[in-house]
């Protein structure tokens, strides 16, 4: 629309140089205006809350039966996940249904996957959500195999991760969940490999600076921050979630801090 409007403008003040030059800007606009404010995808706030709610159990259907078989331990993980976002029955019961779904032998992720990626692609904090909600699932039943992985690495790769990103987040997340108090009530920071879990925990490493190191805990925290997940998508019933991550991270990074005195 904008690219005809400024390039008949252009014409008319300057010629065919200047339709030219007022096609290349108009598409501009017309690109910024089809993504709105900041590259997101001007989607309704529902609809995105639909497609990254179906993304993420879809996928975890497919991520339960990656190596043949669902273990009670996966099923009892998507369970406490619904409780914590405080689903109604109707909403379990999709849920539930997408996560069947995405388990039958020959569920295809691509078409899931670009559908989330045309509503979702242009905010990195959901891709990275809906990588660590994978992970985490992956690692419910205590073992991560090569099936797993290989898909993990899959979607991360359709979520424009480079393999390098991917290995660097897998690690960050395997190391949070050290830091957990759901399941002990306590967390590990008593631990003999608790500081170098920390370290990795945020994405950092003990020859980091005193500054390094605030500056990787604080991106972190800034990814897991509530506004801004809600304001890129993120469905109001997974804040709790993303909140949980929140104190991990916050949990290794007191352990750092304590232990450098900084």
């Amino acid at each position: 629309m904008f690219k005809i409007i400024v390039a008949l403008a252009g014409y008319y003040l300057f010629g065919f140089f200047g339709a030219l030059i007022g096609y290349l800007i108009g598409s501009s606009i017309d690109r910024a205006r089809s993504y709105g404010v900041g590259g997101v995808n001007p989607l309704g706030a529902g609809e995105r809350r639909d497609v990254f709610l179906e993304t993420v159990f879809t996928l975890m259907g497919k991520l339960a039966k990656a190596d043949g078989i669902i273990t009670k331990d996966e099923v009892d993980h998507v369970e406490l996940f619904i409780k914590k976002m405080g689903m109604t029955n109707e909403h379990r019961a999709q849920a539930i249904a997408q996560f069947k779904l995405g388990a039958a032998a020959d569920f295809d992720i691509t078409p899931t996957l670009n559908t989330f990626m045309a509503a979702c692609g242009q905010t990195l904090n959901l891709k990275q959500m809906v990588l660590v909600y994978l992970i985490v699932m992956a690692v419910a039943d205590g073992v991560l195999d090569k099936a797993e992985i290989a898909l993990l690495e899959q979607i991360a790769s359709r979520l424009d991760y480079s393999n390098a990103q991917f290995q660097q987040l897998l690690e960050m997340v395997l190391n949070q969940s050290h830091f957990s108090s759901g399941a002990g009530g306590t967390s590990q920071t008593d631990s003999t490999n608790a500081l170098a879990d920390a370290y990795k925990a945020i994405g950092a490493m003990e020859s980091n600076t005193d500054q390094e190191i605030k500056r990787a805990y604080r991106k972190l925290m800034s990814q897991h921050h509530p506004d801004k997940l809600i304001g890129q998508g993120l469905p109001e019933d997974m804040i709790a979630v993303a909140t949980e991550k929140a104190k991990e991270i916050q949990i290794a990074y007191d352990l750092i801090k304590g232990r450098r005195g900084i």
